[in-house]
């Protein structure tokens, strides 16, 4: 208990809640700027989220990607890699699992939709290590690759579902086989048919995958060493160039289960994409308002999914536009990078800590 106790008292924890509620604060004040009523507006926002048990299976359906994304990007980050290519390894994953999906038939449950979710994965960190590799073998910027890749895995994407699995005069795919979905039906039902399905459960597990990994094995230990200091880590024997590589196929593996749960237990079929869904992207803010560790990414996944789904209950019900969440996000987004501010409003605080501490 006392651990707990210490882990919530840290500065890693407390610093991201501080930036969370400025940013709160500060999107309330935009709010009275643009006349609207800002206690109504976040009060109809945790309505949306928890007023009925549908709202609420899907904010969990909306946080479950972020998740996945999030995962993609700190776990690079962990490794010293800055991981922008989730986005593609996202779209990777989502089209090999419609794949599969789609033209393996005859399968039972137990056997398709594991290979679905199988196949997206690989395909999301074979993506990955292209960028991984090409920055551990000619020191090519991952930033750059990865944006590249990006556009790339965008345009393939529609390719593949207009050239083979395309549904006669519509703009999407066809419907995955009923034997590779994810979806729970039982639970779907209790929760007056919300979108709940599997990959909740299998992204807590990736999480708890990532802290495992990350922190109680020799693999892991080599590749935050990597992340601190990659001269040192070659100056002690560890290969660099491979945990390079290595880091950038977990982290698509994360990025690329997060696209198959969108089709194998959300949609049921893949859409000809006009633009990028972003998903990726909002996997990076995930990502920064955990602080790059698992658990906060978890709740950083669980914020910014309620916000972003929960904005629609402040459209409707206080009539404040739904971009005035994003203003909310990225507050928190600046107020955790300009950890200055954050130190600067609890220095008082800290001071007292330390009198009482010496007393």
């Amino acid at each position: 208990m006392n651990n707990v106790l210490k882990w919530f008292t840290k500065d890693s924890f407390i610093y991201p809640v501080v930036a969370i509620i400025m940013g709160l604060f500060l999107g309330a004040f935009v709010m009275l700027i643009g006349g609207y009523n800002p206690i109504t507006a976040y009060g109809a926002l945790i309505d949306k989220v928890f007023g009925s048990t549908y709202n609420f299976g899907e904010a969990i359906r909306e946080m479950t990607p972020l998740l996945m994304t999030g995962l993609a990007f700190a776990f690079a980050s962990r490794a010293g890699l800055f991981n922008i290519g989730a986005e593609g390894q996202y779209i990777v994953g989502m089209t090999a699992a419609t794949f599969i999906g789609i033209k393996f038939t005859g399968l039972p449950v137990l056997i398709h939709a594991p290979l679905a979710l199988i196949a997206g994965a690989i395909a999301g960190g074979l993506w990955a290590s292209v960028a991984g590799f090409l920055k551990a073998k000619r020191g090519v910027n991952e930033v750059i690759t990865s944006i590249m890749m990006n556009w790339i895995a965008l345009y393939m994407a529609n390719l593949v579902v207009r050239q083979f699995l395309l549904m006669p005069g519509e703009n999407r795919s066809e419907q995955i086989q009923p034997s590779a979905s994810i979806a729970i039906g039982w639970l779907s039902e209790l929760m007056n048919n919300s979108r709940v399905h599997w990959g909740t459960l299998i992204a807590l597990v990736a999480a708890l995958f990532f802290y495992i990994f990350m922190w109680k094995t020799k693999q892991g230990f080599e590749l935050r060493a990597v992340g601190f200091n990659h001269h040192a880590a070659e100056y002690a024997g560890m290969k660099v160039n491979r945990n390079v590589v290595k880091a950038m196929f977990i982290s698509g593996i994360f990025a690329g289960l997060g696209g198959a749960f969108q089709v194998l237990g959300v949609f049921g079929y893949q859409t000809v994409f006009q633009g990028s869904p972003g998903i990726g992207f909002d996997g990076i803010a995930v990502a920064l308002i955990g602080m790059n560790h698992p658990l906060g990414v978890v709740l950083g996944a669980i914020l910014f999914g309620g916000l972003t789904y929960g904005s629609s209950g402040m459209s409707f019900a206080a009539d404040v536009p739904p971009e005035l969440i994003r203003i909310v996000i990225g507050s928190i987004i600046f107020f955790i990078a300009a950890q200055g501010i954050v130190r600067w409003v609890l220095k008082p605080f800290n001071s007292k800590r330390k009198k009482e501490k010496v007393l």
